[in-house]
């Protein structure tokens, strides 16, 4: 099932898929990309579950609101609250992970599980720095060439057809550039931490940068479950989207209701 399958609202930043009394599932995306990106997993997922797919800010459908990490979760808040009746599933990859982390912390109640990928590190201390330096390069390059870059290698990757759906809703290097220096200083492991839910963090074996990190950035979080998926990078589930829906799925099936 692609966006034309779905049901989108004028003037909102999501799109619903699935039965409207199906359990609620709601996918952030990360920086350059959109909510598109979920496109394997709702055409996986949708028909027994309600899928629900938001922009985030600087992205999307929200491509001229600056991107303030306050504005994401209460972006994230709305489409729970609207479209999923005050509490769902929260899956985030990457800029997406952070604000579910965040989302989790600050409204507990709201999260009946957590799913993070690709966000296992600390934006502090010397990854303060690659933060802020992938950012800005992702600022002041031409967003032209690099989207016609990424495209062009998507579809390498991925071949014509996936390329075509998960870019679906465009390309935002500066709004993600934005994005990502606008995490730095943050302590997510803290919200993690506080949320005390059942926690799934997901990492693609090739993702160094966030494998290496993930031991220690979640020591101490409590109902946690962790896998890393071969054959996978940054986007995991994009590079292996059935073995990332399913870890997807297994760990809805020990929720509580």
């Amino acid at each position: 099932m692609n966006e034309s399958h779905a049901e989108a609202t004028p003037g909102r930043s999501w799109v619903a898929a699935g039965p409207a009394d199906a359990p609620p599932i709601v996918f952030v995306h990360g920086a350059m990309m959109g909510r598109s990106v979920w496109q394997p997993q709702v055409a996986a997922l949708s028909d027994r579950y309600r899928c629900i797919s938001v922009d985030q800010p600087g992205h999307g459908t929200l491509r001229r609101q600056p991107f303030t990490l306050d504005m994401a979760v209460e972006n994230v808040l709305a489409a729970i609250d609207r479209e999923a009746g005050g509490r769902a599933v929260l899956v985030g990859l990457s800029l997406g992970g952070y604000v579910s982390m965040v989302v989790a912390g600050r409204y507990p109640d709201r999260v009946r599980g957590l799913v993070i990928a690709g966000c296992t590190r600390e934006p502090v201390g010397l990854s303060r720095a690659g933060f802020h330096l992938y950012g800005w390069s992702l600022r002041l390059l031409p967003e032209r060439i690099v989207g016609g870059v990424a495209k062009g290698w998507f579809r390498i990757r991925y071949g014509a057809d996936v390329a075509a759906a998960i870019t679906a809703g465009g390309h935002f290097s500066r709004g993600g550039g934005q994005a990502v220096r606008r995490l730095v200083g943050g302590s997510y492991r803290e919200r993690l931490r506080a949320y005390g839910g059942p926690v799934l963090a997901i990492n693609g074996v090739s993702d160094l940068v966030f494998v290496v990190g993930a031991k220690r950035f979640l020591a101490g979080v409590e109902r946690l479950t962790y896998r890393v998926i071969r054959g996978a990078g940054h986007l995991s589930n994009v590079d292996r989207p059935a073995a990332f829906t399913a870890l997807v799925e297994e760990f809805i099936g020990t929720l509580e209701r």
